[in-house]
């Protein structure tokens, strides 16, 4: 009995030291920061931040989370970088994430991860990666249907694909539109992603 008031009392510490202003001020900090990036440096510099309050957070799965984000950013802007090692590490924080929870959220990281490996040669990985990318917005949808992220995400999928291939931009369109009323209704979290309503709302213009 004594173990087991002991574990909870650990639990609960645990639990108060994560949800603690430390936490919440670091974590803060890292995302002004992460707003604020320009260069690979810089995200690869937020990155590593969000990585060491993981580590030091054992029961919470954001900064992981956003760690994982930063790196995407890197993949999707230095045409320079080693797209297939940054989506490993992309997904080596997936994974330290899902550790500790899985949900949508890591999903659509892992899906920018796979989507970008793709894109190195897409006639040849699409087979690979294209999949596995779409697989992961699959999945998404079923934990969490009325995430927005999902179907921007979704949209730049179609929107980018051709149109013989059944994409295009008119059938992005309501995938877009469909995102952008989900952000609309979504209710914000501290701390809890809220990225992409303004880019769903650029690409939808580019769909009239």
């Amino acid at each position: 009995m004594k173990k087991l008031v002991l574990f909870s009392l650990v639990l609960c510490a645990a639990w108060s030291y994560g949800q603690s202003p430390r936490y919440t001020e670091a974590m803060k900090k890292n995302l002004d920061l992460m707003d604020s990036a320009k260069t690979t440096a810089d995200f690869q510099n937020v990155a590593n931040a969000f990585d060491r309050i993981g580590e030091a957070e054992k029961n919470q799965w954001l900064p992981f989370y956003y760690a994982g984000l930063a790196l995407t950013r890197i993949g999707w802007m230095d045409e320079k970088v080693d797209k297939d090692a940054n989506a490993e590490k992309v997904k080596a924080e997936c994974d330290k994430a899902e550790a500790i929870e899985k949900n949508a959220e890591i999903l659509t990281i892992r899906n920018m991860a796979a989507t970008q490996e793709m894109l190195v040669d897409p006639q040849t990985r699409w087979q690979n990666y294209g999949m596995e990318a779409s697989a992961d917005l699959q999945k998404a949808i079923q934990l969490d249907p009325n995430n927005p992220r999902i179907y921007y995400l979704q949209g730049m999928s179609i929107f980018n694909t051709p149109e013989q291939f059944g994409g295009g931009k008119d059938k992005a369109k309501p995938i877009f539109e469909k995102s952008i009323e989900l952000y609309k209704k979504e209710q914000s979290k501290p701390l809890y992603p809220n990225w992409g309503r303004d880019q769903a709302e650029k690409m939808l213009a580019q769909c009239q």
